[in-house]
């Protein structure tokens, strides 16, 4: 249990600086581009860590594995990080990154649908508290982007499927988290790198912006504005988010199951306004307050009932 709370804490605060980081990042990348530069950067760091438990395991990627890395980066990669970059070009980022971390709660549903995991008494307890925890920071009442939100919700369950889709692979072929997380980064930038030099050829480019919603999208740059002063930021991103984020979230997965792995998105709504507030003086209004207490009552649940069912198995 020890050690799956630390990848816990790992992962919560590296995903929690990704709005900041973002934020810090400007207008300076199309979202697409810097998904490709972000992921690429992650699985490559990763890589050698992956090399190592491939070694210790005496195992070799065979060609076979290459289609479950094809499916989960599709999932990951393709499908929700792009969801949730729309939701960000579209939505305000602070209620994308609330309602992205709802993710759990379409996991849960997934493992019990794919992977037949039990769910307790307590996992649904927290659950529900943590829904009408991020439901107070979002403010439904107020919402004024239908588009963002709908995006987000989208990404969001399609990641839940990810993770689930990637732990179901990972014992299908018998590879760690670590091993899971690079070489699906890697499938998944290879794929986008390929739907991004589509959007580059010129009938398909003419196509997309003659449609309001998708001219961002239109011939994507790979290279723009990749520069000694935009390094720092890129590789904050890609090697500290991307690639720790998500190696220690699965590693949390791994240890711990999908309940443990679920406090990094519940604890990422508590610590995301904190760092805001104190890195770039964004204001911590009386419904985050709120919302983050009730956020940490249910995270508090959900560890009691993890440590009843640590005993019993015992």
């Amino acid at each position: 249990m020890k050690k799956s709370l630390i990848y816990v804490l790992l992962s919560t605060v590296l995903f929690s600086l990704m709005e900041i980081a973002l934020k810090a990042a400007g207008n300076q990348f199309n979202p697409i581009q810097l998904n490709l530069i972000r992921f690429t950067l992650g699985g490559l760091v990763i890589l050698p860590f992956a090399v190592a438990h491939l070694k210790k395991q005496r195992r070799r990627i065979k060609i076979a594995d290459w289609k479950f890395f094809s499916l989960t980066g599709f999932l990951c990669v393709v499908i929700s990080m792009t969801l949730y970059q729309l939701a960000i070009e579209y939505g305000e980022p602070a209620i994308v990154a609330v309602l992205f971390s709802c993710n759990p709660v379409f996991a849960l549903i997934f493992a019990y649908l794919i992977l037949h995991e039990n769910v307790s008494r307590t996992d649904i307890i927290s659950l529900v508290l943590s829904v009408i925890g991020l439901l107070v920071i979002v403010d439904p009442f107020k919402l004024t982007d239908p588009l963002g939100i709908f995006f987000a919700i989208l990404a969001a369950a399609t990641f839940g499927f990810y993770s689930i889709m990637s732990q179901a692979a990972s014992l299908r072929v018998e590879l760690d988290g670590v091993v899971m997380t690079s070489f699906t980064f890697i499938a998944g930038a290879l794929e986008l790198l390929v739907i991004i030099l589509i959007t580059k050829l010129p009938p398909v480019a003419a196509g997309m912006r003659s449609v309001s919603w998708l001219k961002p999208f239109a011939a994507i740059p790979i290279l723009t504005n990749v520069n000694l002063p935009n390094l720092w930021i890129l590789l904050f991103v890609g090697v500290a988010v991307t690639g720790g984020g998500f190696a220690f979230y699965f590693l949390a997965l791994q240890e711990g199951g999908v309940t443990m792995a679920s406090l990094v998105f519940f604890f990422k709504p508590v610590l995301s306004p904190i760092f805001a507030f104190f890195l770039i003086g964004e204001n911590i209004s009386l419904p985050t307050i709120i919302g983050v207490a009730i956020i940490i009552v249910s995270s508090l649940i959900t560890l009691y009932g993890y440590r009843i069912d640590v005993k019993s198995s015992e």
